[in-house]
């Protein structure tokens, strides 16, 4: 397949080249949104406002009103970047040290340019309205998506779209599900108070350690032996903290991690177990213990009309060979969860590898990167929706 708006080709690369070189983390993406409120300015007929310090939402009225009841919809694209030193191999590597583009919001932010400046260029073939919004803080719990919706972004709307690139499909296809698409995603630290002392006499210590171990050893039988195999959720520690010599035992032993679940009932299990574990565990050995949750995002639920909507212009847009459709939900947390609770939605992941980069590394990895030949498929796709539900022959 041959991308429509080749046009923009240059500008949609330079753009996310910039924002590439140029990362900022949750809630401090100060110059990247001013870059994306400029640019959104420079376009013919937005009215452009910033919703949040760091955000930027667009909104294009079509030019000609033709029914009693508009459409209106909303595209979304996230903009900030994660603390990972990038080791990719690229000219455009990021400027700023342990921060980086590794979730590709960069080009997420990218399409939604383009597609933001083909269809301003259209005001006069569009019916209703089409909000452009430029998200913050998509990596940081409670997430920058609740706090637009609470600014009434998407009040009115219709149904709203977003995108996510994924390394793990070639450029020129999309990845697509109905239903539940991403897990909501809890994280939990939690702190073992023992009694210190010398490594030689464990007897005299109630080792913060050792009952550490224990619990993150039985945290892990809650997946295997709490909950029902068909709707287990994901649980993992990855962090283990204690101690800071070899022959003292510590007071304390801290570790920590994650709970990844599609089901909203077995969420709330999980967690329970967690608390229960710890709790057990901890007394059983004459330990105290602290435990600290942050709540994350809901499941990200896609509307079955918006996924038809979205699926018929994939289908032009990738070729019907090039629309995959994902079997099983993923277990990464997504904060347009958010968005999606409100109104109907559907988000789906564009395919960013290329055969020549070998090795497809992960998101959230500093290798991470993309072929940008995909850039201009996700402005085609978002272009294709507004045209389908915008235009003013319908």
């Amino acid at each position: 397949m041959i991308a429509k708006q080749i046009t923009i080709k240059d500008e949609v690369i330079t753009w996310r080249r910039n924002l590439h070189e140029n990362p900022e983390l949750s809630f401090k993406e100060v110059q990247t949104s001013e870059y994306v409120y400029n640019l959104l300015k420079s376009f013919t007929g937005l009215e452009v406002t910033r919703p949040t310090k760091t955000s930027v939402l667009g909104v294009l009225k079509g030019g000609k009103q033709l029914r009693e009841k508009q459409p209106t919809i909303a595209f979304r694209a996230d903009m900030d970047a994660l603390p990972i030193q990038e080791e990719a191999d690229i000219e455009f590597q990021s400027k700023n040290p342990g921060v980086m583009h590794a979730c590709g919001h960069d080009a997420h932010t990218a399409m939604l340019l383009g597609a933001a400046k083909i269809l301003s260029e259209k005001r006069d073939e569009i019916a209703g309205e089409i909000r452009f919004i430029f998200q913050h803080a998509e990596e940081m719990p409670p997430g920058g998506a609740i706090e637009l919706v609470e600014k009434g972004a998407v009040d009115g709307v219709d149904y709203a779209f977003a995108l996510h690139v994924t390394p793990y499909e070639q450029s020129g296809s999309i990845c697509m599900r109905e239903g539940v698409l991403c897990a909501s995603n809890d994280d939990f630290e939690i702190k073992v108070i023992g009694y210190g002392g010398h490594a030689s006499t464990p007897e005299l210590t109630v080792d913060p350690i050792a009952v550490g171990v224990e619990i993150a050893s039985n945290i892990q039988h809650i997946v295997s032996r709490k909950l029902p195999a068909l709707h287990s959720p994901v649980i993992s520690i990855t962090e283990f903290h204690g101690g800071s010599a070899l022959n003292i035992i510590p007071e304390t032993a801290e570790l920590g991690g994650t709970i990844r679940a599609i089901d909203p009932e077995i969420r709330i299990k999980a967690k329970n177990y967690v608390n229960q574990i710890v709790k057990g565990i901890t007394e059983a050995h004459g330990a105290q213990y602290e435990i600290v949750w942050h709540d994350g995002y809901e499941s990200v639920v896609n509307d079955k009309k918006a996924v038809e909507i979205t699926r018929e212009v994939a289908v032009d847009i990738f070729g019907t060979e090039n629309v995959i459709h994902a079997k099983e939900p993923l277990f990464g947390g997504e904060d347009f969860s958010a968005i999606a609770q409100k109104v109907p939605s559907s988000m789906q992941f564009i395919g960013v590898h290329h055969e020549d980069f070998g090795e497809a590394y992960p998101l959230h990895h500093p290798k991470f990167k993309i072929d940008e030949s995909a850039l201009l498929y996700g402005v085609d796709y978002f272009v294709g929706i507004a045209t389908k539900l915008c235009s003013k022959n319908l």
